[in-house]
């Protein structure tokens, strides 16, 4: 089970996030996760979105250099050492993460977390044998 994330590039200039989070807003695209890593010309934004192969189609056809990247996204306990646990079993089973973010959910004490990792299916196979809850598509575009 994956997620498809879009990762943008974006010059690092004043009111490109601006013009990015308006056009998606004016298509009726719902951003539910982002991450933005940033160098002094340029960053690459990464979005989960409620249609993640709309979004891309409006990106592309006003200009934007987007891809979609296939993520796995968890659930884990919101309380100290609950990463710690997917982490370790990630490690355990030979998964190398190339980034990871989370963000804020609407239930109590859950944390959501997206992973990019060398290997999707290893990575969702060892953390739900863990007893990880990974996360559908809809799910995180449901929330």
């Amino acid at each position: 089970m994956t997620v498809k994330q879009l990762s943008i590039f974006v010059e690092n200039r004043p009111g490109r996030l601006s013009s990015i989070t308006r056009l998606l807003g004016d298509n009726k695209i719902d951003i539910r996760a982002m991450s933005i890593a940033d160098t002094k010309d340029f960053g690459i934004l990464r979005l989960i979105v409620n249609d993640a192969d709309k979004a891309l189609e409006v990106l592309k056809s006003n200009d934007f250099s987007v891809i979609i990247t296939e993520v796995i996204a968890i659930g884990i306990d919101d309380n100290p050492g609950g990463l710690a646990g997917a982490m370790e079993t990630l490690y355990k089973n030979n998964v190398s993460i190339e980034y990871m973010y989370a963000f804020i959910s609407k239930t109590e004490n859950i944390a959501y977390v997206i992973f990019r990792v060398e290997n999707n299916d290893a990575a969702a196979v060892a953390l739900k044998n863990q007893g990880y809850k990974i996360l559908t598509a809809e799910e995180i575009y449901d929330m």
